[in-house]
């Protein structure tokens, strides 16, 4: 990928600077990802670091200027070629977290709701035989056995209820963030839950107006 940098309209990247050529340099990177500036015989010189070069690998970290005062943001012309690839490929990771997240909360809570409302079951029998075993026979012990009997199983029912009642807010919560964070590197646009491999198949951003390369 070579991208032109300059003063004249039919650059990639255009600088409107008094001090900056009409074809002032080139950014190209190569295949494996290394970056090399260029100077096109300018007027008034290229810099890397403060010293002036015809070609120079760099890095974006490196402080570019262009002539006596302009400096260079290597991240902003690499988007000139519409390449938005590395920053689309993060967003990988975010859709496999969102989706495990979201089977986590759902089995969790199942598994918690379940619990809440079987479990209240058993336990009066257990209670009871336990009671009935202590007690041999005391009234006061069948009352409280009975009391086990008849109360149990509703808070069981109230604690289960309640624990599913926390996955909608979760899920919620866990769709908004992913709103934010699903999205077009460049124009912002949700992707919806369309599984990231799907969106790579397309290679580019659908929105019209912004078309972002997704893949090379």
């Amino acid at each position: 990928m070579v991208i032109k940098i300059g003063k004249a309209n039919d650059n990639d990247y255009i600088v409107d600077n008094p001090h900056i050529s009409r074809y002032h340099a080139r950014l190209i990177r190569e295949n494996d990802g290394c970056l090399f500036l260029e100077d096109t015989g300018s007027t008034n010189g290229t810099y890397v670091n403060g010293i002036q070069i015809v070609k120079k690998r760099i890095t974006p970290t490196d402080r570019v200027r262009l002539g006596d005062d302009y400096f260079l943001d290597i991240q902003e012309v690499l988007k000139a070629n519409n390449d938005y690839c590395e920053e689309f490929a993060l967003l990988k990771d975010i859709y496999k977290r969102y989706v495990d997240e979201k089977v986590r909360i759902q089995s969790s809570n199942q598994f918690k709701t379940r619990l809440f409302q079987s479990l209240p079951f058993a336990l009066p029998g257990i209670i009871g035989i336990c009671l009935t075993m202590l007690g041999n026979g005391n009234p006061i012990m069948l009352v409280i056995s009975l009391f086990v009997a008849i109360c149990a199983p509703s808070i069981g029912i109230f604690l289960g209820a309640r624990q599913s009642a926390k996955i909608p807010l979760q899920l919620q919560n866990l769709t908004n963030q992913f709103k934010i964070d699903y999205v077009c590197p460049k124009c912002g646009t949700f992707l919806g839950d369309i599984p990231w491999e799907s969106l790579a198949n397309r290679k580019h951003c659908p929105v019209s107006s912004c078309k972002a390369k997704w893949v090379k």
